[in-house]
């Protein structure tokens, strides 16, 4: 647990990162360098960080507080600051969180830490609502309301699943839209996945698992430095086989995966102030079943993500201007390879397809440059200035069944070119002898979204569509005791329309047609909030009360009940998301005087609860207002006991967690039977609240080889975040609708087991 007075053995250092232990002696302008700026972030080694902190304080006086060394966050702000002085409300998952966790993507580690709503549609494929903002079911990054980061860049894609943890550092998650430093998609928040790279110490490793239903994987990392240089490398595959679901349950066919990625990192420390790195990565998950609403046993997904990052980094000699310049570029990639042989007209079964195959790929190159001006001892000024240039081509191929659809259809993402601008500048001023941090942002964006000739889209007009919007923000932080701290913030985000949303004119897997709308307004947010932070020798608690307001909306209007055509509008009517936010750590063995000599016993616990979460706009006809694919509360709770702390032979670890998840609302896109399944075809469900439990344990063998085992679901449940008609007896759906499948359950009791060496 993190207090003032202690030194993180895992300090932001951004991409001006490096292995401060490497420099002899450790300056104390090379230890604030580290502190002065990053939009990434990194470990160092224990005696390097407390070498680094004893540095800075000795120049305290010219640069940010040495507390800013311990608990330090960069995503809010884009640069290194005491999360005490952060208006928003912060999440972190770090390093050693992702590795006692059993999660084998970034949406298995999200929903284990409480951060929001994850749909968790399939082992490729999910979605998140973040205070009443979601992600698209797709993954479409355009479409989000909660933006990706990759090491403070937009990731590209906002499908979480096809993202691997293997080379991630740390999450940073930004609640909310607090920033002004992020443009279009920032409305419920940012989450930020920052990468290992070799200015976060000396490693190599491998590791082995297998685990239940076929499942196994392999990663193995290495890094070093010399001289000037440092560099990383990366690589993981792994797959699995078909799951089984809970008790009662069966195999669900169509459940299997394959997974692979790779990092290569190259660090140059110039000198103490100044760095450049290049990062290259390719990460995705590759014939991954879809079973989708239908349970279908014939979908497969490929989806990949790739990049290239070169970031330089440094500050001038007075530690007066600081600054980052980053170039990026990324493919993003999504291949469909669908097929239905029964859809839907009207309320009838009727052929589909043996084939539908879509391919959308999005490319994009951006510019970030952002001068800092530390223009006295207690203002602080980020300018920036980002650019992008976005490329999305999609394709689309399909096969009809004996009497099923003739011809071929628009994809679902019709062509576009993007271009985006932005200049925006934040300012921090601390009073009251640095109790009292005041900030403010403006930002201002300017976008031109240029709808391009897509295949099999009849009677297509290319044409362009600009837009130029601000999003501003204010906050405070008072430290009003050592112990306690305050904050307050308000802010707005927003999200531009996409070309699809435009000018749409697509067909979906299940017959149905969407028309654009080009005069279409961005949607928007704005939040307000409160927080505070307690500490006391042992435990720490913070808590959030907090309101999102989004107007604006981009939905679908369907064009009456006897037809399966909708069309894309702007909703006038705001959804509305109130709530409180809670987490907690507590030093079990100091708070309650335990013996334990040798021993550690500690608590963890997070999670959030809606007392609002109402759509103003649901149709009349609804039988709730509730904003749907939201959980009304979740939660994740556990227990960590330990022996030994230093890697020696027969030291161990169990951990325990409970992931509650709480009741959700949902207009189920399965065909369920009627009565049995809904009372109507347009009936909305609730979803009961329900928990699971995982269990992991640690031996270390000797210093150099570690052997773990996990049980996910401990309690063999037989439940899903998402579907109505679970795989169980009787079954709900209609199988005149079904694929192959009835219901979809989420995996039951999972065993895993591994070994890890570091050498």
């Amino acid at each position: 647990m993190r207090t003032p007075s202690r030194v993180s053995p895992r300090p932001l250092c951004g991409p001006v990162a490096f292995p401060l232990s490497a420099l002899k002696p450790v300056t104390a302008g090379a230890a604030l360098c580290c502190a002065l700026w990053g939009a990434h972030a990194q470990g160092v080694a224990d005696n390097a960080a407390a070498s680094a902190a004893s540095a800075a304080t000795a120049t305290a006086s010219t640069s940010a507080p040495a507390a800013a060394l311990g608990d330090v966050f960069v995503t809010a702000t884009a640069r290194p600051e005491d999360r005490a002085r952060i208006a928003a409300t912060t999440q972190v998952i770090d390093r050693q969180d992702i590795e006692r966790s059993s999660a084998r993507s970034v949406t298995d580690l999200l929903a284990e830490h409480a951060v929001g709503f994850l749909s968790e549609w399939t082992a490729a494929q999910t979605s998140l609502n973040l205070r009443g903002a979601a992600t698209d079911g797709q993954g479409r990054d355009f479409k989000g309301q909660v933006l990706v980061l990759l090491n403070g860049r937009r990731a590209g894609t906002a499908n979480l699943s096809k993202l691997s943890l293997t080379d991630v550092d740390r999450i940073e998650i930004v609640r909310g839209p607090a920033s002004v430093v992020y443009g279009s998609q920032n409305m419920g928040g940012v989450i930020n996945i920052i990468l290992r790279t070799g200015a976060s110490g000396p490693l190599n490793r491998v590791t082995v698992t297998g685990s239940s239903w076929g499942g196994w994987s392999t990663q193995a990392q290495t890094a070093g430095a010399s001289g000037m240089l440092d560099w990383y490398v990366g690589l993981n595959t792994s797959a699995r086989d078909d799951y089984k679901s809970g008790d009662g349950g069966t195999v669900m066919q169509n459940t299997g995966w394959k997974r692979r990625g790779a990092v290569a990192a190259l660090g140059l420390q110039i000198d103490s102030l100044n760095r450049v790195e290049l990062q290259a990565r390719t990460d995705g998950i590759y014939n991954a079943g879809f079973r989708g609403s239908g349970s279908n046993i014939y979908s497969k997904d490929n989806r990949d993500n790739r990049s290239l990052d070169l970031t330089y980094t440094g500050a001038l000699a007075d530690q007066s201007v600081s600054w980052l310049a980053q170039v990026y570029h990324f493919v993003d990639e999504d291949e469909f390879n669908w097929a239905s042989p029964v859809i839907k007209s009207g309320t009838n079964p009727v052929p589909g397809t043996a084939r539908d195959y879509n391919d959308r790929k999005l490319d994009a190159t951006g510019i970030r440059l952002q001068p800092r001006f530390r223009l006295s001892a207690a203002n602080d000024l980020l300018v920036g200035v980002d650019w992008e240039r976005s490329h999305l081509r999609s394709d689309r191929f399909r096969v009809a069944m004996p009497g099923g659809p003739s011809g071929q259809v628009a994809p679902y993402d019709n062509n576009q070119t993007e271009e985006t601008k932005a200049l925006y500048l934040e300012d921090a001023h601390t009073l009251l002898d640095n109790r009292l941090t005041l900030r403010g942002g403006l930002r201002k964006t300017w976008g031109e979204t240029r709808f391009d000739p897509t295949p099999n889209l009849a009677f297509a007009q290319s044409n362009v569509r600009k837009y130029d919007t601000h999003t501003w923000s204010l906050g405070s932080t008072w430290k009003a005791t050592d112990d306690w701290n305050l904050r307050a913030g308000i802010a707005t985000g927003f999200r531009a329309p996409t070309a699809t949303e435009l000018a749409a004119d697509f067909t979906a897997v299940g017959g149905g047609r969407t028309f654009g709308n080009p005069n279409l307004k961005p949607e928007t947010s704005r939040q307000i909030e409160v927080g505070t932070t307690f500490t006391q020798p042992g435990w720490k608690v913070d808590a959030a009360l907090f309101q999102n307001v989004i107007s604006n909306r981009i939905t679908t209007v369907s064009r009456g009940p006897s037809t399966n055509t909708s069309d894309y509008a702007n909703n006038a009517a705001e959804v509305v998301a109130r709530g409180l936010e809670l987490t907690t750590k507590v030093d079990l063995k100091q708070v309650l005087a335990l013996g334990l000599p040798g021993q550690s016993l500690s608590a963890f616990a997070g999670g959030y609860y809606h007392f609002d979460m109402r759509d103003k706009g649901a149709a009349a006809t609804a039988n709730t207002d509730r904003v749907q694919r939201m959980y009304r509360f979740q939660a994740s709770a556990g227990m960590r006991y330990a022996q030994g702390m230093d890697r020696n032979a027969g030291d161990w670890s169990m951990q325990l967690t409970a992931l509650l998840r709480g009741p959700m609302w949902y207009d189920t896109e399965e065909n369920l039977l009627v009565p049995q399944g809904e009372p109507s075809s347009t009936y909305i469900h609730r979803k009961g609240a329900f928990t699971v439990w995982n269990l992991r344990g640690d031996y270390r063998v000797n210093r150099s080889v570690k052997l773990f085992a996990a049980v996910n679901n401990v309690f063999n449940l037989n439940r899903s975040p998402i579907f109505i008609a679970q795989d169980r007896s009787p079954c709900l759906a209609d199988a005149r609708f079904q694929n192959g499948g009835c219901g979809t359950s989420m995996p039951g009791r999972e065993l895993m087991v591994g070994l890890q060496a570091d050498f």
